[in-house]
């Protein structure tokens, strides 16, 4: 269950970012959070798997970071996210200090190919992609060393953009030792675990 204080902020969250998303002024910046039920999932699979290691790929404004932090704060976990807008960091680590899980949380500002190619063999449990999706196959090589076996990738938008997405989730599909399934939870979440 979500702390109170918790809940008001993602829920206050949600709303800024639909209002934020709709501007035109904002085509260019959009936040594009997950969705609420998003969040729960992740929340669990996090709680599920006792992940302690979690990357995320494509902070924003630090929505869905908050649910993985969460949910890190019951496996005694902490949650690295790396994000290349400087404004969306900085947003986020306000949202971070509100929510008082800074200390579960590691901001990382910058190409997530560099910080997935400086990133240790085996080093994370759970890795949650929201970012540049087709940048995701170029990057499969890099993910396929930083995750120890029973690892899981979460890919975000497999439904809602799943012709940008189709390349990537093929490649897992196809590959040997891992396992995927495709779940219809808010604009789709494609899942693959390594053997």
């Amino acid at each position: 269950m979500l702390p109170t204080s918790l809940k008001a902020l993602l829920k206050e969250l949600e709303t800024f970012g639909l209002s934020h998303d709709a501007s035109p002024d904002n085509r260019t910046r959009r936040l594009l959070n997950i969705t609420h039920d998003t969040g729960e999932f992740l929340a669990v699979l996090v709680r599920a798997m006792g992940a302690r290691r979690i990357l995320e790929v494509g902070t924003s404004n630090g929505y869905s970071t908050l649910w993985l932090a969460d949910a890190a704060r019951g496996t005694n976990g902490t949650v690295t996210t790396v994000e290349l807008s400087a404004a969306k960091v900085a947003m986020a680590r306000e949202n971070f200090a509100r929510a008082g899980l800074q200390e579960r949380i590691v901001q990382v500002e910058g190409q997530a190919a560099d910080f997935l190619a400086s990133s240790a063999d085996e080093s994370f449990d759970l890795v949650f992609l929201d970012s540049e999706r087709i940048a995701y196959l170029g990057w499969l090589p890099q993910l396929e060393r930083i995750l120890r076996p029973g690892a899981l990738v979460v890919v975000d938008n497999a439904t809602s953009h799943a012709q940008e997405l189709a390349p990537f989730m093929q490649a897992l599909r196809c590959a040997s030792g891992w396992s995927t399934s495709l779940v219809p939870v808010g604009k789709g979440e494609f899942l693959a675990t390594k053997h």
